[in-house]
């Protein structure tokens, strides 16, 4: 009986690219030398790929009603607290401790992306990522970005589509 050959982890991969690797997406990844003086990850991101900062989404997480929840949207932007908590059904939502946020994703602050996290966590996707054909979010590290459409985000990661990004 002829043995199956093994699934070959992506060289250097993060939990993220291996999801999206296991997954058959179609994804491109962009990496940079991350500046850690630059003032935010996000910009610094757009900036480095030379990518409008609307097509760029940060991953944010979020306390809502007690319960850590993801939040994708644009670097150009802020989240809408009150938003996300109505798009998840909740009634308030704050900012998640950064350190418990490092510990159930599994990735560091300014490195979290919304793909492989430790624990899967209810997401949320700014609906203004389905105007671009493709966006780009954290590869799970500083200076790695991973590039794929909206819809492709949205199905691997659960995601609700609902308008949580400010302008």
């Amino acid at each position: 009986m002829a043995k199956k050959p093994k699934k070959q982890q992506q060289s250097g991969g993060t939990p993220a690219t291996v999801a999206l690797t296991a997954a058959g997406v179609d994804f491109t990844v962009h990496s940079y030398e991350h500046d850690p003086a630059h003032p935010s990850y996000g910009e610094e991101a757009a900036e480095a790929m030379g990518v409008s900062p609307d097509r760029v989404f940060k991953t944010l997480v979020a306390d809502v009603d007690g319960a850590l929840t993801v939040a994708v949207v644009p670097v150009s932007g802020s989240l809408d607290l009150k938003a996300l908590a109505a798009a998840v059904g909740g009634k308030r939502a704050a900012m998640a401790d950064p350190a418990h946020a490092e510990r159930t994703t599994g990735y560091v602050r300014g490195g979290i992306s919304p793909l492989g996290q430790r624990k899967k966590l209810p997401t949320v996707l700014d609906d203004s990522a389905g105007a671009h054909d493709t966006i780009c979010v954290s590869a799970g590290r500083r200076g790695l970005e991973v590039e794929l459409a909206p819809g492709d985000l949205a199905a691997l990661t659960g995601a609700v589509l609902a308008p949580i990004g400010r302008g």
